[in-house]
């Protein structure tokens, strides 16, 4: 093989070519990495800087450190010795003086003292005798009476009481109407309380007669109501016996006979 003489000129300018920018590349890349470095190292120096800006201390911000006060110590002044007394020295004791004794003879007191007689006042005082209590009669029984006419008629009257004239076969009721009394002809109580004729007003024994009954022949009886009734039998067990006295005002109490 034969090799041109105008082969290695050409090839010669070819390589020359490529090692020019091949020396240009490195000189670039040589470049880019210096200024990398410098890049790196200027990042590196601002990061290393403080972002928040360093506030300034106040003096007034300063905590003011007091100086502690002196701590004054007083010394106790040493007390005075206390000086000695001088010793006394014991007297001789005086001689004994002798006293006069002066006999007295006793009293002669008698053993049995006699007693005072008493002196009488000039006014006696007399007390008066208290009058006995009053006695329950030792009769027993009790009679059922009014304190007086009018409470009778007023009983009556307002209907508080119901008095009766009771015979055989026939029972006639009191009434008063205008201060007028009257009887007329009723049942006969299943209970009454029986009073005696003495007991009774004279005008109601009129009113009775003026039906053509006879007083003496009659039964009189009253019946009351529940509240007298309790009344009167309270009075009963409280008592042997006595009277027994309706007032006006419908109250009954009981006195001795």
């Amino acid at each position: 093989m034969t090799r041109s003489p105008l082969a290695y000129p050409l090839n010669r300018s070819a390589d020359l070519d490529a090692g020019g920018a091949a020396d240009l590349q490195t000189d670039i890349m040589r470049f880019m990495a210096i200024l990398s470095l410098c890049l790196v190292a200027i990042f590196a120096l601002v990061q290393s800087i403080p972002l928040t800006p360093i506030e300034s201390v106040r003096v007034e911000d300063t905590p003011v450190v007091r100086t502690p006060e002196p701590i004054i110590v007083t010394v106790p002044e040493p007390e005075p010795s206390a000086q000695p007394q001088p010793a006394v020295q014991p007297q001789p004791d005086a001689p004994p003086v002798e006293k006069t004794v002066v006999l007295t003879r006793p009293k002669w007191q008698p053993k049995y003292v006699p007693a005072e007689n008493p002196v009488a006042s000039a006014d006696p005082v007399i007390e008066a005798p208290s009058p006995p209590p009053p006695t329950e009669s030792r009769e027993e029984g009790f009679t059922l009476r009014f304190a007086s006419d009018a409470a009778l008629m007023r009983a009556v009257a307002s209907q508080q009481v119901g008095l009766y004239a009771i015979e055989s076969g026939r029972a006639q009721r009191m009434t008063v109407s205008e201060s007028r009394v009257s009887f007329w002809d009723a049942s006969t109580p299943n209970t009454f309380h029986e009073m005696k004729t003495s007991t009774v007003p004279t005008a109601v024994i009129d009113a009775l007669s003026r039906t053509g009954s006879t007083a003496s022949e009659v039964s009189w009886g009253v019946t009351l109501p529940g509240k007298m009734t309790m009344q009167l039998d309270e009075l009963m067990h409280a008592h042997r016996g006595g009277s027994l006295i309706i007032d006006a005002g419908g109250e009954i109490h009981w006195e001795a006979k």
